[in-house]
Order: C-alpha cells, then structure tokens, then sequence
C-alpha cells in the first residue's frame, strides 16, 4: 500500500494538468499533512476546486478521494516521528469537540476490526496456544500493556506463559533464550514498528517457535514470520497510539482461549475466589 500510493501519485505528473501537478507536488512535500484533509481544504492549499482533487484521485486509480485519503493514511501511519504528529494532530482537532473526535475514531477502528479479522487466522492462533508447552509474549514501549494485559490473563489459563517486554534487544533474547518449537511466542507490535520486537520474533522463528502476531496488517515486519496473524488497526492521535481494536482483539482471544479450557478456568477461578475471600483481597471483612 505504501508503495502503491506514492507511485500512483509520482506517475501522474507525466500527462497531468497544471491543477494536478501541484495537487501531486503538494502531497509529495506535505503527506503528513495532506493525509488528513479534506478535498476541499486539500483544494484551497494548492488553489484548485474541490472537484480537481477528486478528478485527481480518480485518475490515480482510486474510487474517490476518501479512498485515496485512506491510501495516504496508511501509508504515513509508521513513518511520523512525535513532532510531526502533534502537528498533524492540531490540524485535525483544531475547532473541534476533541471528546466526540477521538471516541468515534475509536469506534471506527473496531467496527474496521470486525469486518477485517481473519477468522481461519483466529481460529489458528487459537489452535496453536492450546497444543503449546510455553508461550511467549512480546511486546515493547506502548505494545508493552497489550502484552501485559494478554499476559494477565494467559497466565491464569495456561500454565506457563512468559512475559517479555523489554525494550533491550540483548534483554529480550535472554528472555527467550529457550524458545523452542514447542513453544509460541506472540509478538505486538504496531507502528511506529519496534525493531527490537521484529528481532525477538526472528530470533523465535528461526528456533522453530510458531508466531503468532498482532499487529495492524501486511506493513508489519512480523506479518510474514507469523503462522496467524490477527490484525486490527491502531490510530494515531497527536503523540498518542490508540490501541482500543488492538484491546479488543486481544479480549476476543482471551475469551477464546478460556472458552476451550472451560473446565481448567472454572477450577482456578473457584480455586481464587476461596482465598480472595479467606484473605479479604476485595475488602471483605477479615480478621487476624
């Protein structure tokens, strides 16, 4: 998709109008923000009508500009650094009711996920976690709460589950120095992409660990190592990752995974709920 779009974009300038030599120029020099206007303000930027943006994206093979928008989107989504963000991020929100922006962007972002999860992929993974005799989960700077949220639960329904998240390449192949083909490792990463976590996803590859990754699509370098791969889409908001799909998806597995050791959990959690209340965890009345 990265590719495409600009190449899209840099072959229309051989036959293109005036208008649509500068549409592609402005793009070209100002993708991070051109992502995220609308045709019309695109328009005024490079003094064209609203019209000549969507002609534009036409041309280039697109079904309309939200298409083409999307394509741009996407591609910029691992390649902005902080600063560039929060610029972009002024101009989206600039006038507007941040609280209503950001809750329906998430909101897209799960419906997106429902209508793009693969389900054989699901179905794999979850396959896979159960016949493993270790699982591994990898996850580094703001992926690091998904992995520990999947962790905080994995660990309660298999039995041994090992969480990774430094940020150290050498930290984390000592982590998953044992990593055999027995064993799992899920790997989490969305962008801006973690070179340490596609590192420690290679190293477990080539020892014969199946991959399981989460991640947001075909982009990520974990795509191609993994046997599964459950996709959502992350946002990006000024400096800010929303990883709302991501937390969903990983509920979905979760619960997945409970479900099929239905038995084993309903022990654990009676196991658990007798000495929360022997020793007042959750503020039961308790005495010495």
């Amino acid at each position: 998709m990265q590719k495409d779009v600009l190449y899209r974009i840099k072959s229309s300038l051989t036959d293109a109008s005036k208008g649509q030599r500068r549409i592609a120029a402005y793009i070209l020099d100002n993708y991070d923000k051109a992502a995220f206007m609308t045709a019309k303000k695109l328009g005024a930027a490079t003094g064209v009508s609203e019209s000549t943006v969507v002609r534009f994206a036409l041309r280039l093979g697109y079904e309309g500009y939200p298409a083409m928008q999307k394509a741009l989107q996407e591609m910029i989504h691992s390649r902005l650094t902080s600063l560039q963000r929060i610029e972009v991020s002024n101009d989206r929100f600039f006038g507007t009711d941040v609280v209503s922006t950001v809750l329906h962007a998430d909101m897209e972002k799960i419906r997106m996920a429902i209508d793009e999860v693969d389900r054989s992929a699901f179905e794999t993974a979850v396959n896979t976690l159960m016949e493993a005799q270790h699982i591994y989960i990898l996850g580094v700077r703001s992926s690091s709460f998904l992995a520990g949220y999947l962790h905080f639960y994995f660990h309660l329904i298999f039995e041994h589950v090992t969480l990774v998240t430094e940020n150290s390449a050498g930290d984390i192949l000592e982590k998953i120095l044992r990593i055999g083909p027995e064993d799992v490792l899920v790997g989490i990463t969305f962008p801006r992409y973690s070179s340490t976590t596609a590192m420690g996803v290679r190293f477990a590859r080539d020892r014969g660990a199946r991959i399981i990754a989460v991640t947001d699509g075909p982009a990520s370098p974990l795509y191609d190592m993994a046997i599964a791969n459950l996709t959502a889409r992350s946002d990006m908001i000024s400096f800010v990752d929303s990883l709302v799909a991501p937390f969903s998806l990983l509920n979905a597995l979760i619960v997945a995974a409970g479900y099929r050791k239905n038995r084993d959990i309903s022990q654990i959690f009676g196991s658990l709920e007798r000495i929360w209340q022997e020793y007042g965890v959750f503020g039961n009345s308790y005495e010495d």
